[in-house]
This record gives structure tokens, C-alpha cells and sequence, in this order.
């Protein structure tokens, strides 16, 4: 009882009257302005498309096109919160990819004689995958934590590296199609499907109410401030509207009649009339789910994501308080090379097959998505979220400018541009912040 006593003291303390009704919210001003960044662009693309950016069809690509680079930016947040930078993402990509692709078409196969339609193949390919990209990425780590080698260099030489191995692996040549199990992670050849959609936003909004709840309770108990009631119910009101309604349009995206013919013919059967189908929730978008909430967990609940923060926020501080910084790195790069892997399956499977190119420029792309998503550079600061939000900004950019007909190097140009951008409005962010 004194516990909630003490909480509401406080929670009033901080709710007088001179408050904002968004200072009371306590949300996020950078989280705020980079949604506000989002929707201006996706407003400005529908205009300049006629009305097809902003279509089912047209946000379901955007979302399954973002997926690759949101998860290894979550990865690139640990690095460069470190004090770190990874120019070898887009190579190491390529190279998991290579790996995987070779294993459930040929290697496997010959050794094993597995067939080629296993969904075993394609299970053991991804293991295989993983365990490869996190011993790469530990390696760099090594090289950089123990042998003193700038991250900068060591990483540059694997953009060249690793990119070549890869071509080695497969001769040049594209590896595919891939196992079909394999590319239920791709996006559009693997979705819930409308009933497990909408299953799978209640949990989630479920889950964000919960949250939202335990959060507050964990506040009172320990006499912490706390937000008025009527926040936290136009918090929680926002959370279950943004999960309910990105369901809602990823379900509008029906699947063609074309498509449900051929199913429906693999099957003996033909298409009912009046039946429609929807896509739903891409396997690949749950996956993306998935690392963020373990990436926010290990960053915000455990030793390690501590240590990962306190040693970019000073690393001879935390050196001299017991931090073995040096096997850190290698741990923060290792856990790359995995997340590179997994962006690399997604990657090869929304492709149904392994291109030399794949993962080109993608170390670009990563580094812009943590850096706009709010990652300082000066390392000691970083969100999870941020970088994801930051990879779709990044994703809306390409698509838009695609979509109305810029061509491929002026893309590149204002991608750049606007990572240039995203620094100097960080520096100046953080000026007035620290003045």
C-alpha cells in the first residue's frame, strides 16, 4: 500500500500542470521525429506514384525487403556502441549465403545423400550457415580485441575478402533454386496466412499491454516516477493500434486469382467461386520479431548488454573495473557474423537462389539504418528499435525513388547523402543535449 502511495506521490509530482500533454506520454522525441520522417516520405511517394506506394501490395514488399538489413542493424548497433565500425557485413552476407546455398544443393547432398527436397537440407543448411558467420565475425573480433587492429581495417580487408570467397564457393555461378522449406524464410513464398495473422497481433498486443503493466508495477514498487493512468492507456492504446493495424494491411494484400488456380490444380481441385486468400504476416517479418526482442533483452536485461553500453560509454572505465573488453569485442562480432547469417538466409530465400551480388552495398545500408535509427557514433548510446525504424526509412527511400523512376546511382547518392545527413543531425542533437 505504501509502495502505491509513494508511486502516485511521485507520478503526480511529475504531472503537474506545466507539463506537455506530450512531456506526460514521455515518449521518445528522436523515436517520434523518425516516425514522423517515415510518414512524410511514404505521404510524398504516394503523391508522386498516384496512390501505389501507400497500396497492400506495395507495403507488404517493404516490409519483407526491409527484414535482411533491420536484422543485421540491430547487430551493427552492438558494434558501433562499441566504438566500432563492420564495413563486411554485405561480403560475410554473401559468403553465408554462398555456404548455405552450396550446402542444400550439393554438398549434403553428395556426402549425405539427402535429398534435394528435404526439409532437413534446408534445416542443416541454415545450422550450418549460422555456425559459420559467428566463427567469421568471432574471428574479426579477435583481430581487432586481441591483436589491436583497427576494426576499420580489419573489416575492410573482409569486404574484400569475404566477398570472394564466396565467389570461390560457388565458381561463380548462381547456386538455385533453393529448398522450398528454405524459402518459407524469404517472404512471399512463406506467410501464416490471414487466421494466424490476426493470432499472432493479438498475442503481440497482448504481450505490449502486459508489458506496458509489469513496467509500471516495477516503477511503484521501487518508488520510481510513474506516468498518469490516462498515458499509459493512450501508450497502450497506440501500441495495439500500430500491431493491429500493420495485421490489418498486410492481410489486405490478396493472394492473385492466378496463384490460387495453380495451387488449387497441384491439389486435383479447383478454385471456389467467390474464394479470396490473403498473404498475412511474413515468416520472415516474425523472424525480424524475434531478433528484436532478444537483441532488446540482451541489450537492456543482461551483464552482457551492460557491458557492451559501459564500455562504449568509456572504455578505460570499464577496462579498469573488471570488463574484459578484449573478449567482449569478440563476443559483439561474433554475434554479427550470426545475425549477417540469418539476414543471409533471408536475403537468398526471398531470391529463391544465391547471386554473386547479393549483399552488395549492404554494409552501407546497415551502418545508415543504426546511425538515422539514433546510434551514436561516439559509441555508449544506441536502441534496437531505432536502427529497425532506421532500415525501413532506408528501405522507403530506395523503394519510393524506384518506384518514380530514379535510377540506381542517384539512389545511392541520396542514401548517402542522407547518411551524412542523420550524423550531423545526431552531433547537433547531442550538443544541445549535453549544453
Amino acid at each position: 500500500m505504501s509502495d502505491s502511495t509513494s508511486g502516485q506521490a511521485s507520478s503526480a509530482g511529475r504531472s503537474g500542470p506545466n507539463r506537455s500533454f506530450f512531456s506526460q506520454l514521455e515518449l521518445d522525441l528522436r523515436l517520434l521525429g523518425m516516425i514522423g520522417a517515415f510518414l512524410l516520405i511514404c505521404i510524398l511517394f504516394n503523391i508522386m506514384t498516384g496512390g501505389q506506394f501507400l497500396t497492400p501490395r506495395n507495403l507488404f514488399n517493404l516490409t519483407i525487403q526491409t527484414v535482411s538489413v533491420a536484422i543485421m542493424a540491430t547487430g551493427m548497433v552492438f558494434i558501433i556502441v562499441t566504438r566500432h565500425i563492420d564495413l563486411a557485413v554485405g561480403s560475410l552476407l554473401a559468403t553465408c549465403s554462398a555456404v548455405m546455398a552450396m550446402m542444400q544443393t550439393a554438398w549434403l547432398p553428395d556426402m549425405l545423400g539427402i535429398p534435394l527436397g528435404s526439409p532437413s537440407l534446408a534445416i542443416l543448411a541454415i545450422i550450418f550457415g549460422v555456425i559459420v558467420g559467428g566463427i567469421i565475425g568471432g574471428f574479426q573480433g579477435y583481430l581487432v580485441g586481441f591483436l589491436g587492429i583497427p576494426a576499420f581495417i580489419v573489416t575492410l580487408g573482409g569486404l574484400l575478402v569475404w566477398r570472394n570467397v564466396a565467389w570461390y564457393l560457388t565458381n561463380g555461378q548462381t547456386i538455385g533454386p533453393l529448398n522450398e522449406t528454405f524459402q518459407l524464410f524469404g517472404g512471399i513464398n512463406g506467410t501464416l496466412g490471414e487466421t494466424w495473422s490476426w493470432i499472432v497481433g493479438l498475442i503481440a498486443a497482448a504481450a505490449a499491454v502486459l508489458a506496458l503493466v509489469s513496467g509500471r508495477r516495477s516503477k511503484l514498487r521501487h518508488d520510481f516516477p510513474v506516468k498518469p493512468i490516462w498515458a499509459e492507456f493512450v501508450v497502450g492504446g497506440i501500441f495495439v493500434a500500430a500491431i493491429l493495424g500493420f495485421i490489418a494491411i498486410l492481410n489486405a494484400y490478396e493472394v492473385p486469382s492466378r496463384v490460387l488456380e495453380r495451387q488449387f490444380e497441384a491439389r486435383g481441385e479447383t478454385v471456389p467461386e467467390g474464394f479470396t486468400a490473403s498473404y498475412g504476416l511474413p515468416i520472415s517479418v516474425l523472424l525480424l520479431i524475434a531478433v528484436a526482442i532478444v537483441m532488446t533483452v540482451v541489450a537492456r536485461k543482461t551483464r552482457f548488454g551492460r557491458y557492451i553500453f559501459a564500455t562504449g560509454g568509456n572504455p578505460d572505465a570499464a577496462e579498469l573495473s573488471g570488463i574484459n573488453t578484449r573478449m567482449l569485442t569478440v563476443k559483439v562480432f561474433a554475434l554479427m557474423g550470426v545475425l549477417v547469417a540469418i539476414a543471409g538466409l533471408v536475403a537468398s530465400s526471398r531470391l529463391t537462389f544465391h547471386s554473386n551480388d547479393i549483399g552488395t552495398l549492404d554494409e552501407l545500408r546497415v551502418i545508415a539504418a543504426a546511425v538515422i535509427g539514433g546510434t551514436a557514433l561516439a559509441g555508449g548510446v544506441g536502441t534496437i528499435y531505432g536502427a529497425i525504424l532506421g532500415a525501413l526509412i532506408m528501405q522507403s527511400l530506395q523503394s519510393g525513388m524506384a518506384m518514380v523512376g530514379v535510377d540506381a546511382p542517384l539512389q545511392n547518392i541520396v542514401v548517402g547523402s542522407v547518411l551524412v545527413a542523420a550524423v550531423l543531425i545526431d552531433i547537433i542533437y547531442r550538443r544541445r543535449v549535453e549544453g
